[in-house]
């Protein structure tokens, strides 16, 4: 069964200590209003009024043309990287999300990109594995494209 894997530990706690994001720059601070701020690595929405980081992040390991790079929050304090089998609370407030398959080369396969509704995320990914070819999914915000997690076999 397919299963989503948050940020890394070790890049969140990078960031959370200043390294610079995928654009060179510090990580802005700011205070989260409640809504809709979910941090990429514990995969929950950070609380009004907790310090959250603001940065640009590029999920991939090179440059190359669908290394896409974009806006991302983080809670600015330590806070446990997202483990389980359940849907995460980041996956429960908007109705639908768009994912799509990427090789093992990190370059997305046509075909495999679709916007699903949130109870049907993992069921889609398990179609989308189907074929050999995909290595691992995004899921992406359906309405502004932002990266929000990964999911692997």
């Amino acid at each position: 069964m397919p299963h989503i894997v948050a940020m890394p530990t070790e890049t969140v706690r990078a960031y959370q200590a200043g390294q610079p994001d995928a654009h060179g720059q510090t990580p802005e601070r700011a205070l989260s209003d409640g809504g809709g701020n979910p941090c990429r690595h514990c995969l929950r929405y950070i609380p009004k009024g907790a310090e959250m980081l603001i940065l640009a992040h590029r999920p991939f390991p090179t440059l190359h043309p669908y290394a896409e790079t974009g806006p991302i929050f983080l809670c600015a304090a330590a806070c446990a990287r997202h483990n389980g089998d359940s849907l995460p609370e980041v996956f429960t407030r908007s109705p639908d999300y768009l994912i799509k398959g990427y090789s093992a080369e990190d370059r997305i396969l046509y075909g495999t990109g679709a916007v699903i509704a949130k109870d049907r995320i993992l069921n889609a990914a398990e179609e989308i594995f189907s074929d050999p070819k995909v290595r691992y999914i995004h899921i992406r915000s359906a309405r502004n494209n932002c990266y929000q997690a990964r999911i692997e076999r």
